[in-house]
């Protein structure tokens, strides 16, 4: 088959591309390669992805409605992952019109996209962030979700809704996939483990928010390209085709555990500077995956400690090519 992964050169896309590649498929990777972090890393995932014959890679800002609207009509998509957006929620407090480029006007030039041109599934990332402060556990998809805590939060939600009034409009079968806290190899620099592990190998101290008494669902990215792949082949149906599912491991981690489990990776202790919750941040996330497992028959399952072991040897490794 034919698809578009949007955010090719992002974690959780990068991944993906590679997965459908693997399978034989054909992939047109987009990104804007966008400065919110080093393009190296950037670089470094699409290298993953130009050995394949069947990849292409193509620069183009998803706000630029003309530009995108040429790609689908130029390479008829026959399926979309959408998993390019202007991630993490405390930049969201400092530029908040990143979010409403990427995440409002991106998300509607690939609904028009996938809406002219008889995209025959969407599948796009949303995130936990959209319960809030919500504090029946686990999260359920059938949860209310109206009560976000930051902008981030707020585009998620916003886009889950765009995409039910085109399933509900126009018969386009959406699903949006909510992942929660996704870390491994090659993920993101702005996150906790990139941060920590940075900090502690380097003999300098982290920061820990709430007394490191806050819970995450910690999911580890193999995980869920699985759930991504195995999800993007179930197709919705009926009046209005929309779906919406919770990627997690569903054992939420306190934070004070999550950081031993880098120390013991790394063989040193941290230097810990304790720090009160900051704005737009949730006391935990706990994900409800059994609406995931009875789709596809799967759940995700990697332990903490192993996870973190693989990206702290990746980190090593990726740190001593680049210096």
């Amino acid at each position: 088959m034919k698809y578009l992964v949007t955010g090719a050169a992002g974690f959780i896309g990068s991944y993906t591309a590679k997965r459908l590649l693997e399978a034989g498929h054909e992939v047109v990777g987009l990104d804007n390669l966008n400065s919110y972090y080093e393009p190296e890393l950037k670089e470094h995932r699409l290298n993953w992805l130009t050995p394949f014959d069947k990849f292409r890679f193509v620069k183009v800002d998803l706000a630029d409605r003309e530009g995108i609207a040429r790609l689908f009509r130029d390479e008829q998509f026959e399926r979309v992952i959408h998993l390019a957006a202007q991630a993490g929620v405390r930049h969201s407090l400092e530029a908040p019109f990143d979010y409403v480029d990427s995440n409002l006007v991106g998300m509607m030039t690939i609904l028009e996209g996938c809406r002219h041109n008889q995209v025959e599934h969407l599948v796009y990332a949303s995130s936990s962030s959209v319960y809030g402060t919500n504090e029946k556990v686990p999260f359920s998809e059938d949860d209310r979700v109206d009560s976000p805590v930051s902008l981030y939060a707020a585009t998620k939600k916003a886009s889950e809704l765009m995409a039910h009034s085109y399933s509900k409009l126009y018969g386009l079968p959406t699903t949006g996939l909510r992942f929660f806290t996704v870390y491994g190899p090659a993920g993101r620099p702005d996150m906790a483990p990139w941060l920590f592990t940075e900090a502690i190998l380097n003999k300098q101290p982290i920061r820990v928010f709430n007394n490191g008494k806050m819970l995450r669902d910690f999911t580890f990215i193999d995980d869920v390209v699985e759930g991504v792949v195995r999800i993007q082949d179930v197709i919705p149906g009926g009046d209005t085709p929309y779906a919406l599912f919770n990627i997690g491991n569903s054992q939420p981690i306190e934070l004070a555990r999550f950081i031993k489990a880098i120390e013991a990776a790394c063989g040193i202790e941290a230097e810990k500077i304790e720090l009160p919750m900051q704005p737009g941040d949730v006391p935990r996330t706990f994900a409800d995956t059994s609406r995931l497992e009875e789709a596809v028959g799967y759940k995700p399952s990697m332990s903490i400690e192993d996870g973190v072991n693989q990206f702290v040897n990746w980190y090593k490794d990726y740190r001593s090519v680049c210096q």
